[in-house]
């Protein structure tokens, strides 16, 4: 059986690491580099740096936080925000990312999951997808959460897969923040619909939480923000209860 990984979430805002309810009062949390590093130490499977103004504020890709992040980390290293060309991938990949994760620009443009995957390989692309619930649908958001794009989640999740995304980062924005736990039903109808990775995103409050997803969907692997800013645990806290859980990690040998 595949191990599920337990990935760090950093959102940046003007390069710091920010954490937010529902998309929106943001608080500065820290450094980005600094607090990739620690989560590696405790054994973090990868690390996402999502800069959530970039797309919104049209503003260019953070090319030198990523240098530096590249530099002084060994485990994978996914960026997302302000990506719109494949030239954005080559720049991103070159700089010493592994992965890129696009989201509005997806939406905009189709044809560049498709041609980054070509280009790149499946693996280098991420999909994320921000949920939210409304009348009884799971709809599509971009720009930060700003904008209702009208699309089906499930329906548009299996175009991204068709057009060659290796993985769904997918985020429920009624759980981004809460810590009231993931969206269980969003992500099972997302896990049961894809043949590739899904991350399940938003709402993480506890271990208890990510225990509960990886039981209860078929998720890979679980993005956790607040829990471990915020000091609630350690990366190697929920590893060990994983363990005892018997959900199959990586685990930091002495």
């Amino acid at each position: 059986m595949l191990k599920k990984r337990i990935i760090p979430c950093l959102d940046i805002a003007n390069g710091k690491v920010v954490k937010g309810v529902n998309f929106v009062d943001l608080v500065d949390v820290g450094d980005p580099v600094e607090i990739a590093k620690r989560y590696e130490q405790q054994c973090a499977d990868e690390v996402v740096f999502l800069d959530i103004t970039a797309t919104y504020e049209n503003r260019d890709i953070i090319y030198d936080l990523i240098r530096r992040a590249a530099r002084e980390l060994s485990i994978p290293l996914a960026i997302g925000g302000g990506i719109r060309t494949v030239d954005d991938f080559r720049k991103i990949l070159s700089c010493g990312a592994d992965k890129v994760t696009i989201n509005s620009s997806a939406v905009a443009n189709p044809n560049l999951i498709l041609k980054a995957s070509e280009e790149f390989g499946k693996q280098c692309v991420v999909v994320a997808i921000d949920g939210k619930l409304l009348d009884n649908q799971y709809k599509v958001f971009v720009e930060g959460g700003r904008k209702n794009t009208g699309l089906d989640l499930v329906e548009w999740a299996k175009k991204c897969e068709t057009l060659g995304a290796g993985e769904i980062l997918l985020t429920s924005m009624d759980g981004d923040g809460t810590q009231n736990g993931y969206d269980i039903a969003m992500t099972n109808a997302v896990c049961n619909s894809v043949n590739i990775p899904v991350i399940a995103s938003g709402g993480c409050g506890s271990i208890d939480d990510i225990i509960d997803v990886f039981r209860k969907t078929n998720c890979d692997a679980a993005l956790v923000a607040s829990l471990f800013h915020y000091a609630m645990a350690t990366v190697s806290d929920v590893k060990i209860q994983m363990e005892r859980s018997d959900i199959p990690c990586r685990i930091l040998m002495d």
